[in-house]
């Protein structure tokens, strides 16, 4: 094992020297929320893909090869779907808002009052969307060194606090296309042919398991709805995943960078479902469908090539949580913090969104240090990520879908609608949680038609949004009229 060990530790101080340096770049809020809203085609798909696949993604996605066959591949492949709608549809006019959070954007549409309960219910999905991404260092450190659990979460979540903490989307970005170009080589070029081979090929693979395993929908069509709702859906409101947006250089960067992306999500998606299917002619009896990967990993992988497979893992879960760090950070001090604290000194809770200075980036550094902290600590404290990773997506798309996407499809939605929505979706998909079961599909069935509802039926009973609102509104959406615009960097082409 010691090359194996030498791989990940050269990785894991790769990443540490990409944060030294990417503090060096990180001079202004926008530099280091947003790097600098300049990134070129390449690296911005790249980062993109890297985010959106995390540790869910591939040791979660081979686990439902593994139990279901090719169909296991519907999450991953929801996503992909999602983060295309996503770019296709509505990146660019994303990108031209020129504002760091989602909440900020509800603020432009609407004429404010949204933000700081927006701004709770976002905090509250990107927290723990950090904090099941640290849970799954446990899995990998205990396959790599026989760590234990509390150790395993600490060193991981460390070293991501750490070069998030230095150098903020800057180091993130340069750390995702790392990551994003070892994860194509280990899990797509190594593992995902060795693992067919070893399972003696296709032909060999169909006559060992049953039919059921090589029907497109055998997972099911209710579990793929909800996929679609939670997953594809999700991908279009989270903070992680607009704060990705933000950095875009220009709306075709946005747009196309943002297809490419996807696409590889769709493969990726296949590629874990081969390779779970293939562990499951390999090791028929494993006690979970999770321990797939890594036993096909440690069983069937040659020394060097084993650990370039697990730090491709490691990349996954360390793009993903990384994001949603900086993510959560970035709505707590924007969103919640700067709002109440602004709000107590009498100045209308404006503080966090002025121009760029030293002291923001300061301040943004210690939220990122403080939030990674507590999630460290969460991480060691709660032990059901299934139940963790549900929690927050039934909340985002709950509470939030339907004044997000009301607010960029719908002008008669109104501020008051936007804030009922909200409350009544959040509440629902709360309570219906207690009623039904962390793991119910009716919660989030439920909570986005009630959310629906009340958005509609008050919007249609308030006054219309104000039209100077809409105007600016529309300017923003145009690219007109946005704070940085003039101070803005030439994109960077990578």
């Amino acid at each position: 094992m010691a090359v194996d060990y030498t791989v990940i530790v050269v990785y894991l101080a790769g990443m540490l020297a990409m944060g030294w340096w990417g503090m060096r770049r990180a001079r202004s809020k926008s530099d280091f929320l947003v790097a600098g809203r300049r990134l070129g085609p390449v690296m911005y798909s790249g980062t993109m893909a890297a985010i959106v696949l995390g540790g869910a993604s591939t040791i979660g996605g081979v686990g439902l090869g593994y139990q279901y066959g090719l169909s296991g591949a519907w999450m991953v492949f929801t996503i992909g779907l999602g983060l295309l709608a996503l770019s296709v549809f509505f990146s660019a006019r994303i990108a031209r808002l020129k504002v760091y959070t989602v909440s900020e954007m509800l603020d432009l549409r609407y004429g404010g009052r949204a933000g700081v309960i927006s701004g709770v219910v976002m905090w509250a999905y990107t927290l723990m969307l950090a904090v099941t991404s640290t849970i799954a260092y446990a899995t990998i450190f205990d396959v790599l060194f026989d760590m234990n659990r509390t150790l395993a979460i600490v060193l991981g979540g460390s070293i991501v606090v750490a070069y998030s903490t230095l150098g903020g989307m800057w180091s993130i970005t340069l750390t995702d296309m790392v990551q994003f170009v070892v994860k194509t080589i280990g899990v797509l070029l190594l593992l995902l042919p060795i693992a067919v081979v070893k399972a003696g090929g296709f032909g060999e693979m169909k006559a060992k398991l049953p039919t059921g395993y090589f029907d497109p929908l055998g997972i099911g069509g209710e579990t793929i709805f909800t996929y679609v709702l939670i997953y594809t859906f999700g991908m279009l409101i989270g903070q992680d995943i607009w704060q990705r947006v933000f950095t875009a250089g220009s709306d075709r960067t946005a747009r196309w960078g943002g297809t490419v992306a996807g696409t590889y999500c769709l493969v990726y998606a296949v590629a874990g479902a081969v390779i779970g299917t293939a562990a499951k002619v390999l090791y028929p009896d494993l006690g979970s469908p999770d321990d797939a990967f890594a036993t096909i990993v440690k069983d069937e992988l040659p020394i060097g090539v084993r650990g370039l497979v697990l730090a491709a893992a490691l990349a996954a879960v360390m793009s993903t949580s990384s994001g949603a760090l900086i993510a959560c950070a970035t709505v707590a001090n924007n969103d919640i913090w700067s709002r109440l604290w602004g709000a107590a000194k009498g100045r209308g809770g404006e503080e966090g969104h002025g121009e760029d200075g030293h002291d923001e980036v300061r301040g943004n550094r210690v939220f990122i240090l403080v939030m990674g902290i507590g999630v460290i600590v969460t991480a060691i404290a709660l032990n059901n990520v299934v139940e963790a990773l549900t929690v927050a997506y039934n909340l985002l798309v709950g509470g939030l879908l339907v004044p997000i996407l009301g607010g960029l499809l719908w002008k008669r939605g109104t501020a008051q609608g936007a804030l009922a929505s909200v409350i009544v979706g959040g509440l629902a998909v709360v309570g219906l949680m207690a009623a039904y079961g962390i793991l119910a599909n009716e919660p989030v069935y439920y909570g986005l038609l009630l959310s629906l509802a009340a958005y509609v039926t008050v919007s249609l009973a308030t006054p219309p949004t104000d039209a100077a609102v809409l105007a600016a509104w529309r300017d923003r959406l145009a690219g007109r009229g946005a704070p940085e615009r003039a101070s803005e960097p030439v994109a960077v082409h990578q």
